[in-house]
């Protein structure tokens, strides 16, 4: 199994229990096969089973064991690529829509967290994206008016006005309204419970191994134990583990992150309403705190897929982060009581792939690569729940794994 990340993780140890699912020990049979129970996977899960379509979800681990336990649980519609530069890149009216679709994703994640019985930790948050530089400042303004006409919630906060706010000084700011934080370990984990309790048939410790088209068209999944699934449909959500796909995804990129979560503040009044906070730097600083006082700050991203192994190495990246963490907020008590390397995916266009194989029929993507894989996860269960049944979505033809933005980048 792939190593997706190591060190000392926080989110698994904010729940006390994990509900077990037995592993798959009879041949089944079922409309829909989801591989992968982790964020993407879930929130598929509970879609299509919420939509009426059978569906079984299998996990080679256990469910949100893998990158979901490294989510640093920031959900903003804003992405890694400004949406100044997806117009240039795929146009206003495609860029507008992605844009705004992702705003609905995190109504939609909203929805999903209410509708449980356990609070996994949603909460409305706005977000400040801060000019690293005086150089970033021009191009955060043109950022703002590309959002601002897109009917998105934003303000632009001068250097004062972020003073006035919090403890350091920036050139400038967007500060943008109806963002969220999140627990992505108790999510994931209550999603699937629910999902199984309202019908979802899930299945830990199943290794698809084999992935065969039979003559009649459906699909059959073995798994290492010699069981088979025979499904219409297939849907790959397994995060950053491209060399298990059987279809051709082109210009993807696997790097690692590092993150760390303090010690409980004594208080973070400096810190103006729990903001989320990122930049403009690339590769950025993010940061957010937690319902209990923490800070979780990430960032420090590397050309290298392998999580970091080395705690005297990982030690220098977490180091450097509470000094970035210190510099902005001198007045915190912030020691490092948890720490990680995780893989971090990202295409080269900034884009998800989500989708349908261009080469085999019936067999799906949500593979939500960049910064903003809890809002991919929910965009892609709800196009994938529609190719499914046969039914357009927007915006198939600006995330599908060919899609035309790929081939200038």
């Amino acid at each position: 199994m792939k190593e997706l990340h190591t060190g000392n993780l926080y989110w698994p140890g904010t729940l006390d229990h994990t509900r077990e699912f037995e592993p798959l020990r009879q041949n089944k049979k079922t409309q829909v096969a989801i591989i992968g129970g982790g964020m993407s996977g879930t929130i598929c899960g509970s879609v299509f089973n919420g939509s009426g379509l059978s569906a079984i979800m299998l996990e080679r681990g256990q469910v949100a064991g893998g990158s979901t336990s490294a989510n640093t649980g920031m959900i903003q519609f804003s992405n890694d690529i400004m949406l100044c530069d997806l117009i240039e890149q795929i146009g206003k009216q495609d860029a507008q829509a992605f844009y705004r679709a992702c705003k609905d994703a995190v109504n939609m994640l909203e929805k999903t967290a209410e509708s449980l019985s356990v609070d996994v930790g949603f909460r409305r948050r706005s977000s400040l994206y801060y000019a690293s530089t005086e150089q970033d400042l021009p191009k955060l303004k043109k950022e703002y008016e590309a959002l601002k006409a897109c009917g998105l919630d934003v303000e632009f906060w001068s250097p004062d006005d972020i003073m006035n706010h919090f403890s350091f000084r920036k050139s400038g700011a967007i500060v943008s309204h109806g963002d969220a934080e999140v627990n992505p370990f108790q999510f994931v984990n209550c999603v699937a419970n629910a999902a199984a309790d309202a019908g979802l048939e899930i299945h830990e410790q199943t290794d698809i191994v084999a992935h065969d088209t039979l003559p009649s068209g459906l699909h059959r999944l073995r798994t290492a134990d010699g069981y088979e699934i025979e499904a219409e449909h297939v849907v790959y959500a397994i995060g950053y583990e491209p060399e298990e796909l059987r279809g051709k995804l082109i210009k993807s990129e696997l790097n690692r992150s590092f993150a760390l979560v303090t010690s409980v503040q004594p208080t973070l009044q400096s810190w103006h309403d729990r903001f989320l906070i990122w930049e403009t730097a690339r590769p950025y600083l993010y940061m957010r705190t937690t319902l209990d006082g923490r800070v979780v700050i990430g960032g420090l991203d590397e050309d290298s897929e392998k999580p970091l192994r080395s705690e005297q190495e990982r030690a220098k990246r977490s180091n450097k982060l509470h000094e970035r963490l210190m510099a902005l907020f001198p007045k915190l008590q912030a020691p490092i009581e948890f720490e990680w390397s995780a893989t971090f995916g990202e295409s080269r266009d900034n884009l998800p792939f989500i989708g349908v194989d261009p080469a085999w029929k019936n067999v799906y993507y949500s593979l939500g690569y960049g910064g903003n894989g809890s809002v991919y996860g929910m965009i892609a269960a709800q196009l994938l729940r529609d190719l499914i049944r046969g039914d357009a979505h927007p915006l198939t033809d600006i995330v599908k794994l060919d899609r035309k933005s790929l081939s200038s980048v």
